[in-house]
């Protein structure tokens, strides 16, 4: 499939618009790859249209409000595009929520459905729904309902309504139900095939939760290109190797925690590729330590593109396969064409390029705001720029560097310290398997630095005088050195993306001296 069919199709107005182009050209070419089971692009529109059928005898209609909370199966794609296909608003819940998460995103929405597994991985999703008081409850793990699809109204035509209720983590506080339309959605699987630079002889993978932004993502890039994706219910390593091998895929990842499981097993068999087929991992959703660039195209001999995204913005940047070394590793990539990035001071005032500020987007991936109207209002500033609470710079050459989050600043003593410089710095070294720098309430200093790690199994223990030396070899000033260190077998990390849970560590240590301290 060459690149200008693709940018054809990505002028579909709407995801259901996508799904008929694309079973137009390749009926029989298959799009979901699960065990022994494959579902091909023509079989993808036709049974969501059986689906939708079935739906709106149910009583569901254009702008019905549709919760689901399923695994990354086959027939959460076809429940997902039969929704599309009514033009139903739908709500996709993270499978490893719970009852309040699930409880929250149920009320805000006001859903008038919900599709849940049954009981999955020993938990009872029915019951629970049940508990919470959901309205319309039905399972769609298995057998999903079908009908006849004349009963079906037209396709839904206008792409910039809303249609998607996604959900932040809540990781602090409740989450925050970000609205996206079928365009903003395929805008971000736009840029992010485009940037990949992949093509109809691609297979790609999907070992994320398919409730996640990244699903609709990846799958309008399947869509856009015509090549299929092996879905994974439940992601582990080693396991899963054998279905990446059995299939050949080509590209894989995920986040950085993906790429450091990836390594943690081609570490095992280093004269072995891991995976014969694989010529690409690429991601996004966290931040990348150079070191973790570098150790995969030495160590699994592929590429490594990473990019940055968000709930409210799907693809902001994504490095390019044919991006410098330089610049695959110590940035985010550049924007697509459509997406403005503009970094401020503290007044709002855009900063040249090489000057840190906040990072703040407009384009037309950007969501719609939130559901709860107070905080779309204290989302975007007055010229429609989304505020992300992110801190960065843009090079002269267009590639953004992220420098940390604002929360993420450590003030000590007056002067600010970035935890993701440290933590860059960490990762370099050899017993380091992954870092976490967080601050710390401290009377005297008004925040104090720690450091918390998970090392290495092959690697003895640390101490802070060693950890403090290395970073001093590594050239970090004195004021920024750690002064608190904590060593844990597993940092907390969500369910999604892997992503380092730093408000539990906040809270786990705030009150404590920690065993490791010295003073600066």
């Amino acid at each position: 499939m060459t690149q200008s069919t693709a940018h054809a199709l990505g002028a579909s107005r709407t995801l259901w618009e996508l799904v008929e182009r694309r079973a137009e050209l390749t009926p029989d070419r298959p799009v979901l790859l699960q065990g022994d089971r494959a579902l091909a692009f023509g079989e993808l529109r036709l049974r969501s249209e059986r689906v939708a059928a079935a739906l709106y005898e149910r009583g569901v209609r254009p702008g019905t409000v549709v919760a689901w909370q399923l695994p990354t199966r086959i027939e959460t794609a076809l429940l997902t595009f039969a929704l599309a296909r009514i033009g139903a608003v739908q709500t996709p819940v993270i499978p490893f929520y719970r009852d309040r998460e699930t409880g929250f995103a149920l009320r805000e929405s006001k859903a008038d459905f919900f599709a849940t597994p049954g009981t999955w991985r020993g938990f009872d999703h029915t019951a629970m729904a049940h508990r919470l008081g959901a309205r319309g409850v039905f399972e769609a793990y298995e057998n999903l309902p079908e009908a006849d699809p004349a009963v079906l109204p037209p396709p839904p035509a206008d792409g910039t309504a809303v249609r998607w209720i996604y959900w932040t983590s809540g990781t602090t506080s409740d989450p925050k139900g970000v609205l996206h339309t079928d365009r903003s959605l395929l805008a971000g699987g736009s840029c992010l095939a485009h940037a990949l630079h992949l093509s109809s002889s691609d297979v790609g993978s999907m070992a994320f939760p398919y409730a996640h932004i990244a699903g609709p993502d990846y799958t309008v890039m399947l869509l856009l290109y015509g090549f299929p994706a092996v879905m994974f219910e439940q992601f582990a390593l080693p396991d899963a190797l054998d279905e990446y091998r059995r299939h050949g895929v080509t590209v894989a990842g995920g986040s950085t925690a993906f790429y450091s499981m990836f390594l943690t097993e081609q570490r095992k068999t280093p004269e072995r590729k891991l995976i014969p087929t694989l010529r690409l991992l690429a991601g996004g959703g966290a931040p990348k330590p150079p070191e973790i660039y570098h150790a995969v195209v030495r160590e699994m001999g592929v590429q490594l593109t990473h990019g940055y995204g968000m709930t409210e913005v799907p693809m902001i940047t994504m490095g390019a396969p044919d991006d410098t070394a330089h610049h695959l590793a110590t940035t985010e990539g550049r924007p697509p064409e459509g997406m403005e990035i503009r970094i401020v001071d503290e007044s709002g005032t855009p900063v040249p390029a090489g000057v840190d500020g906040a990072v703040r987007l407009r384009g037309e991936a950007v969501c719609q705001g939130y559901s709860d109207p107070r905080q779309s209002a204290d989302a975007f500033d007055a010229d429609g720029f989304l505020i992300t609470g992110d801190l960065g710079h843009v090079l002269p050459s267009g590639h953004l560097v992220l420098t940390g989050r604002a929360k993420d600043i450590i003030i000590r003593k007056g002067e600010n310290i970035s935890a993701k410089e440290i933590e860059d710095l960490l990762h370099q070294h050899p017993a380091v398997q992954d870092a976490a720098v967080i601050g710390l309430p401290d009377a005297e200093r008004g925040e104090r630095v720690c450091a918390v790690l998970e090392l290495r199994e092959e690697q003895g223990p640390l101490t802070l005088d060693t950890v403090t030396a290395y970073l001093r070899g590594q050239g970090l000033s004195t004021f920024k050195l750690p002064e608190q260190l904590e060593v844990v077998d597993a940092l907390p990390r969500n369910e999604t993306l892997r992503k380092v849970l730093k408000y539990k560590l906040r809270e786990r240590y705030a009150g404590e001296g920690g065993g490791l301290r010295a003073c600066l």
